[in-house]
């Protein structure tokens, strides 16, 4: 097999279904370049982005600005792991604790690894702080709910897909139903319960917003419990929704706040756990780390990635334009959109087709008209751009998603 005898397309579908492990279904597009809000292929097409990297690329494809940083960062020093200091970790720490309003910030790497850090952090404040028996501490955590996919979160999993066949599970999860505070009232009635961990949009279940006031009311109530509320903003946070946290909508202050993907901007992998002093020194020397969190190309990446979203304003920017993407949707009235969710440029259409399949068909021909989106669940499909799309390219991204439709 050569690039000479098959098409370059071709060519790369064919190396990854040989030598790669088959764990993901992708669009047959193989990317090679991105910018901004594009994407271009290996055949030299352009394609707007409304993926983002399921949010990671908030700032956009190679933001100019970060990319200076990691260069700068990569050409003087990368990692040197915890056993000793470098001159960005501390750097880091404080700026993102200050930036958030936090006493500490745990580093990680993946947005997993920091839910992993946070249930850690929740279990050993409550056997510390709160007094629960050894080995007896529950967190509580919502249906539908994706949080990643090491063992021990798809313990906690309600989508087959996620923990079909990988048991046995691990115990200490109370699932409730997401968007109920009657449920949540009820299992916040068990002492041994020391955590509540919420996605503020479940973007996986198809970018599910609650009512407005369930984070509000369910924050009061696990602080009035003696239970902490551990948000899981990775895919919510840092501008996506049209606030610099989802949380910020109701004046949420999380005990514990989980970030990551558009903390590096797309870059590498960096995700952070911020918490006060309280919860973060639970957890002492040699207790919890990873070789690569709090790598000094990180931190100065990080640095660089939030500073963009603060100058930018982007998450004004993504509060307008995402307003008026939901407006032109609707408008469309297409009779196989049955509903449209969203909070900024974090937004899904869910399909009402005869077809089951009609949510990945209409990928495929918004892809063959130059626009990348992904169906979640079968029949829902996100839509959420980098953040700095302008109102003329919204139109035009609805004139392709208007001419797909009408295809179907």
């Amino acid at each position: 097999m050569s690039t000479a005898t098959v098409a370059p397309t071709q060519y790369y579908l064919e190396l990854e279904e040989k030598y790669g492990a088959h764990n993901y279904h992708p669009l047959p597009v193989v990317l090679t370049k991105g910018e901004g809000v594009f994407l271009w292929d290996v055949e030299g097409k352009r394609y707007y982005d409304f993926l983002s990297g399921y949010s990671a690329v908030n700032q956009g494809h190679c933001h100019p600005q970060i990319i200076e940083a990691l260069i700068q960062q990569a050409q003087r020093l990368t990692l040197t792991s915890r056993a000793f200091y470098n001159d960005q970790l501390g750097e880091y720490e404080k700026y993102i604790t200050t930036f958030f309003g936090y006493d500490k910030v745990l580093p990680m790497n993946t947005g997993v690894e920091a839910v992993e850090t946070a249930i850690k952090l929740c279990r050993r404040w409550g056997y510390t702080k709160k007094g629960i028996k050894n080995d007896q501490a529950k967190i509580i955590v919502c249906n539908d709910n994706f949080h990643g996919r090491t063992s021990t979160v798809i313990s906690f999993s309600t989508d087959p897909a996620s923990f079909q066949n990988f048991g046995p599970f691990m115990p200490g999860f109370v699932q409730i139903p997401y968007n109920d505070l009657d449920a949540l009232k009820k299992a916040l009635e068990d002492e041994n319960v020391a955590g509540f961990l919420v996605e503020p949009i479940q973007g996986e279940a198809g970018v599910v917003v609650p009512d407005e006031g369930y984070l509000s009311t369910a924050k009061e109530w696990c602080t009035a419990a003696g239970v902490l509320f551990i948000a899981d903003e990775i895919q919510t946070g840092l501008c996506r929704t049209g606030k610099m946290l989802a949380c910020d909508y109701e004046g949420v202050r999380p005990d514990i706040l989980l970030l990551g993907k558009a903390l590096s901007g797309g870059l590498l992998p960096v995700s952070a756990v911020l918490a006060d002093d309280e919860v973060m020194l639970t957890i002492r020397p040699g207790e919890h780390g990873s070789t690569y969190g709090g790598n000094p190309l990180a931190c100065h990446v990080a640095i660089a990635a939030l500073k963009v979203l603060k100058e930018e304003n982007m998450a004004q920017k993504a509060a307008v334009s995402g307003n008026y993407f939901r407006e032109q949707i609707r408008q469309l009235h297409s009779p196989y959109i049955k509903l449209i969710r969203g909070k900024g440029l974090l937004n899904a259409i869910v399909m009402d087709h005869p077809d089951k399949d009609a949510a990945w068909k209409l990928c495929l021909h918004l892809k063959e008209s130059g626009l990348l989106a992904k169906p979640t669940h079968g029949d829902k499909i996100r839509f959420a751009p980098p953040l700095m799309i302008t109102k003329e390219q919204i139109d035009e991204c609805i004139a392709i998603i208007n001419s797909s439709l009408q295809i179907l």
